[in-house]
C-alpha cells in the first residue's frame, strides 16, 4: 500500500515559519518526483514546489525566496521549509509522489497563518 503522510502543520503568526514533512512508503522513493501542493476551499490545488528524483527543484512564484523543498532519500521523506509566512498561505498542504506509472496524494496537513 502506498502511503504519504504529511505532518508539521499548525497555527503560526504572520512572518513566522513552519517545516512540513512528508513520509513516504510503498514506493521507490529515490525514483519518484515529489511535490507539495496547497488548496483552499472551493479552489483547485496549486503547485507550491517540486523536486525531481535527481534533485532539481521548481517553485510557484509566490514561494520563491520563502519556501524550500528538500528530500532525504535515506529516510524517504520530503520536507517543505516555509519562512515569512503570510495569511494568504493559509491552506491545506498536500504531498504528492509521481512514480513510474502513477501519482499518489497524501491526506494533507492544515496550515493557518493568522494573528
Amino acid at each position: 500500500q502506498v502511503r504519504l503522510v504529511e505532518s508539521g502543520g499548525g497555527l503560526v503568526q504572520p512572518g513566522g515559519s513552519l517545516r512540513l514533512s512528508c513520509a513516504a512508503s510503498g514506493i521507490i522513493f529515490s525514483l519518484s518526483d515529489m511535490h507539495w501542493y496547497r488548496q483552499v476551499p472551493g479552489k483547485g490545488r496549486e503547485l507550491v514546489a517540486r523536486i525531481s528524483s535527481g534533485g532539481a527543484t521548481n517553485y510557484g512564484e509566490f514561494a520563491k525566496g520563502r519556501f524550500t523543498i528538500v528530500r532525504d532519500n535515506g529516510r524517504n521523506t520530503v520536507d517543505l521549509q516555509m519562512n515569512n509566512l503570510k495569511p494568504e498561505d493559509t491552506a491545506v498542504y498536500y504531498c504528492k509522489a509521481i512514480g513510474v506509472r502513477d501519482g499518489y496524494w497524501g491526506q494533507g496537513t492544515q496550515v493557518t497563518v493568522s494573528s
